[in-house]
């Protein structure tokens, strides 16, 4: 058994029906327990991010907006390009409803985690924070059987050791997730634009052949990513809310070409999305049908990768906003899951669909490529923009997590060394092979994923009691 296999294995152990469950499980407990915050409190976090309620006196690093921008550079990236090419090759049309079901619960266990990042944060001297999961795990996780059981210090213990495991595998997850994914989308968006003259030569390296063009671009990314990174979350705020907004409009836009152009097999899509939602997608040209568990799989996978819910990633940004609110930044947070799959996600998925491209037997970027150049004669440029932009700005938030995780394990003397090497892991992923990079990552984002969501379900309490409160004082 080779070792990309092994890895597949484990891959598809932890992204079983259990792990489905508890993601959805979770996301839908929330829902109900908040009496469906994601529906109430919608226009009330689209005021939020207007800077009505920014208060520069309060603690925290970057405002509302920026925490926010700064998120969903993490979020909005490959996921929206590549995963949910892959989620529909792998699990047909009915795996974008299933995106969607992700996204939808997803917006109240974001607002769940990003409220517990605020209240449970490290505010320090100069008036930054620190915080996520690692940190409500700490401070807040108070298991009621070790209670009753009068068991202090085992309440402690266990606390932390939940939260150690959440840094460690978060910050492993950076590596993958947030880095070498990215990267290697890069080059891949690259690849469609360029001469094929420029991209083919290369050279053998350690038993491997590596392409001149995904060193040359590695190192440049690097670089461009060390220049940003090392000025901290406040020039990561500050970049993301500049680099997100204009590529998202511009994607977006080039989308709404194509589907307008198309807009008479719309309605058809949206049939296909909902029938294979429930039953499974027989093989049609070039496709070759899926199970219905691969149709449910892929499409939690796939949408989870695309908006981080649950993950407990995001928090790490919004830790660092300024307010002294934390129910106001779980408003803020929530949108991400909304704007990520619900709108970007969906229209990839639409223009996969209604080109015809989903039967064509490609997969990630190619077949999105595919798509695009079908209803767009130069759509081409769109996505490979939209993979450069969106993989850069997505590498620079996810350093700021791992960075966090870091200093949580280490101490803050951690925070620059793993800034470099996060920086050099930007060139092993424009070189590395596609496929053993996106299984890493789906490991990493499911291990990680599991202490948050038991915080999550402990937690859940406080932060039903803590937006009542605020909403008969804000709202």
């Amino acid at each position: 058994m080779t070792f990309t296999e092994w890895l597949e294995i484990v891959a598809s152990w932890i992204w079983g029906p259990w792990l489905i469950l508890l993601l959805v499980g979770t996301g839908s407990w929330l829902t109900l327990r908040l009496r469906f915050v994601q529906i109430r409190g919608f226009f009330h976090s689209i005021r939020c991010i207007s800077g009505v309620y920014d208060d520069p006196q309060e603690k925290g690093d970057i405002t509302h907006y920026q925490a926010l921008a700064a998120a969903l550079s993490a979020t909005i990236g490959t996921g929206n390009i590549a995963g949910v090419a892959t989620a529909i090759a792998a699990g047909g049309p009915g795996a974008v409803f299933w995106m969607w079901i992700t996204a939808l619960v997803g917006m109240a266990t974001k607002f769940t985690c990003c409220s517990l990042a605020v209240q449970y944060r490290d505010v320090h001297e100069d008036g930054s924070a620190s915080g996520g999961p690692m940190y409500y795990l700490e401070k807040g996780f108070r298991p009621a059987w070790l209670l009753l059981s009068g068991g202090s210090n085992h309440v402690v213990r266990w606390g932390y050791g939940l939260g150690f495991l959440f840094a460690f595998f978060a910050l492993l997850a950076s590596f993958g997730i947030g880095n070498m994914v990215q990267s290697n989308s890069v080059v891949g968006g690259l690849r469609f634009i360029l001469p094929t003259s420029i991209s083919e030569p290369s050279f053998p390296f350690l038993g491997m052949d590596i392409h001149y063009l995904n060193l040359s671009v590695g190192i440049v990314l690097s670089i461009l990513v060390a220049l940003v990174i090392l000025g901290g979350i406040k020039r990561i705020g500050r970049v993301a809310s500049k680099v997100v907004p204009i590529m998202c409009c511009i994607y977006m836009l080039g989308a709404l070409i194509v589907l307008i152009g198309h807009i008479q097999q719309i309605p058809f899509a949206f049939f296909l999305i909902f029938k294979h939602a429930f039953t499974p997608t027989a093989p049609v040209a070039g496709f070759a049908g899926c199970a219905l568990s691969a149709t449910i799989r892929y499409g939690v996978a796939r949408g989870v990768f695309s908006n981080e819910a649950g993950l407990g990633s995001a928090p790490m940004a919004h830790a660092a906003a300024k307010t002294n609110q934390p129910i106001r930044e779980g408003y803020v947070a929530m949108l991400g899951p909304f704007i990520d799959t619900i709108v970007v996600c969906t229209m990839t998925a639409l223009i996969i669909i209604v080109t015809g491209a989903w039967e064509s037997g490609l997969n990630g970027a190619d077949l999105s490529c595919l798509a695009f150049r079908t209803g767009l004669g130069w759509g081409h440029w769109i996505v490979s923009l939209g993979l450069i932009f969106f993989a850069y700005s997505t590498i620079l938030s996810w350093c700021y997590y791992g960075d966090r995780c870091a200093e949580y394990l280490f101490g803050t003397w951690a925070v620059i060394p793993y800034r470099w090497l996060y920086s050099l892991a930007v060139i092993l992923g424009s070189v590395g092979a596609l496929k053993v990079i996106w299984t890493l990552a789906d490991i990493f984002n499911g291990l990680m994923a599991l202490p948050n969501l038991i915080a999550l379900l402990a937690l859940s309490g406080w932060v039903k009691k803590a937006m009542k409160t605020y909403d008969s004082s804000f709202r």
